[in-house]
C-alpha cells in the first residue's frame, strides 16, 4: 500500500510539474561551461525559445512555468556550431544526455518516449546513408538519360524503405506527433487517366487531394518546417498566378485551419507575408484582399493595435493603385502652370512616371526612359506623363533642358491638392505606371527593360506580364 501511495504521489508530482510548464535537464559530455540555446521552427525560420548556462559538469535546466507550444525543436551547442533536433509535445519534463563526439549514436533520453520514437527515425535515416552516397555517386558521373535512369531502381528502394517506415509507425502511434508530421509529408499518388479524362488529369487530381493528408487543426506542424514547405509548393507550383484565382484558394484552405489558433494564424500570416512581398505584378490585390477580410473585421488575434493599423494602412495604400483599376485622377500643372489632366491627355498608353530631379536613381532611370521613348515607344503610341514629387523649380526645369526631354508631358502638383501620394502609393522615386486608353491601370512599378518587354507583348499578343 505504501508502496502505490508512493507511485500515485511520483504521478501527481510529475503531472503536476507538466501542468506548471517545461523542465529540459540537459548533460553535455566533456563541456564545463557555456550557454546552451532552445530553438523552435517556425516554418522554415527558427527563433529562439530558452537557454541556460552550464555548470562545471556540463548540465543546464531549461524550465518555464508555461507549457512551450508543440512542434520540433533543436537544442544548439556552446559556440552555435553544433546542434541536434528533439520534438516537443505533451511531456515537457525530461533529461537528455548527449555527446558532441556522436550526437545521433550518443544522445539518450530519460521521461521521453515522443523522442526515443524520433531518435529511432533518425537513426533508421542514417543507416540509409551508404545507399543514398551510392545514389548521388552514380547521378554525378551519369552522362545520359539512360545512366540516370540506371540509378532508379535505387532511389525506388530506398524511397520505399523510408515510407514503409512512416506507414508501419503512423499505424503504430496514431496520435504522436511524428506520425502528424509523416503524414503532411505525404504527396498524393495519381492513379492511371480514367478514360475520357482530361489531359491534364493527373494535375487536376494531384491538386485536389494535395492537403488531403495534412492535419489542418494541428496546430503543431506550425513548428515544423514541413507546412510552410508544402504552402510554398501548392501556391508556386499548383495555384494558377492569377490574383482572383489565388484569393479563392486563400480563402479555402484558412477555412480548413480555423479549428486551431494556431494554425490559422501561420498560414494567414504567411499568405499575408507572401502576397505583400510577392515578385510578381499584380500579387498585391490577394494582400489587399486577405486584409480587407480577416485583418480588418480584427481576427488577428495576435496583432496589437499598432501592427493591426500599420498592415490595414499598408493595404489601404496599395487597394486604389491595384493592377486593372481606373487610374485616380489627377489635376496637375505643367512647367508653365498652365492646368494638365491625366484623362485629357490621349494616348494608346500613358506611362505615368513620378520622379524627383535630385534624386540619384531617378538622374539614370529618367533619360533611360525617355531614350526608350523616342527609339520604340513613341511609335506604339505611347504618352510620357512625368509628375515632379520633389526638388525646387529650377532643378526640375534645368534637368528637362539639360537632357532634352522634350516629348513627354511635365507636370507637378505645387500644392498636392491631387493626394498622389497615397491615390499611386508613391513612397519612394521614381514609380512607373502603365495605363491603357481608358486610363486603367495594367502595370506598375517597372523598370525600362521591363516595361519594353511589357510594351513589346501588349501590341503584338495583347498579353499581359506579371513580374515586378
Amino acid at each position: 500500500m505504501q508502496k502505490l501511495l508512493l507511485l500515485i504521489a511520483g504521478i501527481c508530482c510529475q503531472l503536476h510539474l507538466q501542468a506548471q510548464g517545461y523542465q529540459i535537464t540537459v548533460h553535455l559530455k566533456d563541456y564545463t561551461a557555456g550557454k546552451l540555446f532552445l530553438a523552435h521552427y517556425m516554418g522554415k525560420g527558427t527563433y529562439l525559445a530558452d537557454s541556460a548556462e552550464l555548470n562545471n559538469a556540463g548540465v543546464a535546466v531549461m524550465k518555464g512555468k508555461e507549457p512551450l507550444p508543440g512542434g520540433i525543436y533543436m537544442i544548439v551547442l556552446p559556440g552555435k556550431q553544433k546542434y541536434f533536433e528533439l520534438l516537443m509535445d505533451k511531456q515537457q519534463v525530461f533529461t537528455v544526455k548527449a555527446d558532441s563526439s556522436d550526437l545521433m549514436g550518443k544522445t539518450v533520453y530519460t521521461n521521453s518516449p515522443d523522442n526515443d520514437l524520433f531518435l529511432t527515425y533518425n537513426r533508421f535515416l542514417a543507416q540509409q546513408d551508404p545507399l543514398s552516397r551510392k545514389i548521388h555517386a552514380q547521378l554525378a558521373i551519369a552522362k545520359t538519360a539512360e545512366d540516370s535512369a540506371k540509378v532508379r531502381p535505387l532511389q525506388q528502394e530506398i524511397s520505399k524503405k523510408i515510407q514503409d517506415f512512416r506507414t508501419d509507425f503512423i499505424a503504430k502511434h496514431p496520435r504522436n506527433i511524428l506520425t502528424s508530421i509523416f503524414q503532411a509529408m505525404k504527396e498524393p499518388v495519381v492513379p492511371a487517366r480514367p478514360a475520357g479524362a482530361p489531359d491534364d488529369f493527373a494535375y487536376r487530381y494531384f491538386k485536389s487531394h494535395y492537403w488531403d493528408e495534412v492535419n489542418l487543426s494541428d496546430g503543431r506542424l506550425v513548428r515544423t518546417p514541413i507546412l510552410e514547405a508544402k504552402l510554398q509548393k501548392y501556391f508556386t507550383q499548383l495555384v494558377p498566378m492569377h490574383p482572383d484565382s489565388i484569393k479563392i484558394e486563400c480563402d479555402q484552405l484558412i477555412a480548413k485551419t480555423r479549428q486551431d489558433k494556431e494554425m490559422f494564424k501561420f498560414v494567414l500570416w504567411w499568405l499575408t507575408y507572401n502576397y505583400e512581398s510577392s515578385q510578381y505584378m499584380g500579387m498585391d490585390a490577394v494582400f489587399v484582399h486577405l486584409v480587407e477580410k480577416y485583418y480588418v473585421p480584427g481576427e488577428a488575434f495576435w496583432l496589437n493595435d499598432d501592427q493591426l493599423n500599420k498592415i490595414v494602412t499598408r493595404a489601404y495604400a496599395i487597394a486604389p493603385n491595384l493592377i486593372g483599376q481606373q487610374a485616380a485622377p489627377l489635376e496637375l500643372v505643367d512647367t508653365l502652370s498652365k492646368p494638365v489632366s491625366l484623362y485629357k491627355i490621349k494616348g494608346k498608353y500613358t506611362v505615368l512616371v513620378f520622379w524627383d530631379p535630385s534624386c540619384g536613381h531617378c538622374k539614370e532611370e529618367i533619360p533611360r526612359l525617355d531614350s526608350a521613348y523616342n527609339a520604340s515607344w513613341k511609335n506604339k503610341g505611347v504618352v510620357m506623363l512625368g509628375i515632379k514629387t520633389e526638388g525646387t523649380q529650377e532643378e526640375w526645369l534645368r534637368f528637362i533642358r539639360e537632357h532634352k526631354i522634350t516629348g513627354w508631358v511635365h507636370a507637378s502638383d505645387p500644392e498636392s491638392r491631387s493626394n498622389y501620394r497615397r491615390l499611386y502609393d508613391v513612397y519612394s522615386t521614381p514609380v512607373v505606371y502603365l495605363l491603357d486608353e481608358q486610363k486603367k491601370i495594367v502595370a506598375k512599378r517597372l523598370g525600362v527593360l521591363q516595361l519594353q518587354e511589357f510594351l513589346d507583348r501588349m501590341t503584338t499578343t495583347g498579353n499581359t506580364a506579371h513580374n515586378k
